[in-house]
């Protein structure tokens, strides 16, 4: 299975960037790849063994979509691996650059839509999360 690899510098110290990425109320404000586009429910249990989901909706009603899976990792301010209800992982490393928090994610592609648009996708989910973190 072919994994795509993202990534986004946050200007915030990791401990900020960790609690807002880990944060259910947080996701429900920066968990969207558009301004078209919310998350209506979050829920994470961010342990191994734990799960967690989030219902993403085009704010027009026309479509929407759960994600959720189950941890296999975690590490504080370092690392959170997870498997997808699907099958497929994702590992997100978070390193320390002392005011500045650079956060790689890598995951495993989908079968139905081109690579480009799943990476395009996830870049922007995390920009608009670099966005949301940067202004708290």
């Amino acid at each position: 299975m072919e994994k795509i690899t993202i990534q986004v510098t946050v200007n915030s110290p990791i401990e900020k960037v960790w609690k807002i990425w880990t944060s259910a109320e947080d996701i429900k404000q920066w968990n969207t790849a558009s301004d078209d586009w919310h998350t209506t429910n979050a829920e994470i249990n961010l342990i191994v063994g734990g799960t967690f989901s989030s219902r993403m909706e085009a704010k027009d009603g026309s479509f929407g979509f759960d994600f959720s899976g189950k941890y296999t990792a975690v590490k504080t301010n370092e690392l959170i691996e997870y498997t997808m209800d699907d099958d497929r992982t994702c590992v997100i490393n978070f390193e320390d650059k002392g005011n500045e928090t650079l956060i790689i994610q890598t995951f495993e592609a989908e079968t139905e839509n081109p690579i480009e648009m799943q990476k395009f996708g996830w870049q922007a989910i995390m920009n608009s999360f670099k966005k949301y973190a940067e202004s708290k």
